[in-house]
């Protein structure tokens, strides 16, 4: 479990596809610090097990169905990625509850300042999107942002010069993908809703080239 607050920018040093997934290595500083192998790392808002670690650098490894559904499908060597390490029991939560699950991908549809603030569009897939709700919370890239505001196809967020300047959202561009992970209680509260007949069963998506392509898998 993790809060969202980023604890570092780490950087891609290798990235190994196989026919069972890939093997990826991070150059890290902070991270390192009384990191043990089998933890858990969020990788840009997904959750990974440190499977060795060294002086400067960690590895994970990625399964082909996080590789299909995440944003770490499109990741180059030298590239930045957001770290955190799993929460401690003890420590006050800065962010919200975040599982390092990632829902889907979404899309930076639009950024602009305004003042010393960087206002994101991004949009949202509707099965994401459902759980979304004004001054709300959501995770981008494992960063635990607060909804704006709502439309038809998405959200907006604001991001802080320091998170700007500490996490991979003051680099990105209109185009980029997303991981996008909903608030947890939202889905907990549905399902139980489910269960005792107040709401109906979840239909299965329709996987076809639109549902792909939304979701940054063509």
């Amino acid at each position: 479990m993790f809060s969202g607050i980023v604890e570092e920018m780490g950087v891609v040093k290798s990235f190994e596809r196989g026919l069972a997934g890939a093997r990826m290595s991070i150059f890290a500083s902070s991270v390192l610090d009384d990191l043990r192998l089998g933890e858990s790392v969020s990788v840009s808002g997904v959750c990974l097990t440190a499977s060795d670690i060294d002086d400067r650098d960690f590895t994970v490894d990625v399964s082909t169905e996080t590789l299909n559904v995440t944003t770490l499908s499109k990741i180059t060597v030298g590239g930045p990625v957001n770290l955190e390490r799993a929460m401690k029991l003890n420590e006050r939560i800065g962010g919200h509850l975040v599982a390092g699950h990632v829902d889907g991908i979404g899309i930076l549809h639009n950024r602009r300042q305004d003042g010393n603030t960087l206002l994101l569009s991004i949009e949202v897939p509707q099965d994401i999107l459902r759980y979304c709700i004004h001054k709300g919370s959501m995770t981008v890239d494992g960063v635990s942002l607060t909804i704006n505001d709502l439309s038809e196809k998405g959200v907006s967020v604001a991001i802080i010069p320091h998170t700007a300047k500490m996490t991979t959202l003051g680099l990105k561009q209109p185009g980029d993908a997303l991981n996008i992970e909903a608030d947890l209680i939202g889905k907990y509260v549905e399902r139980l809703m489910q269960n005792s007949g107040h709401l109906p069963q979840k239909t299965a998506p329709v996987i076809d080239k639109d549902y792909l392509q939304k979701r940054g898998l063509m």
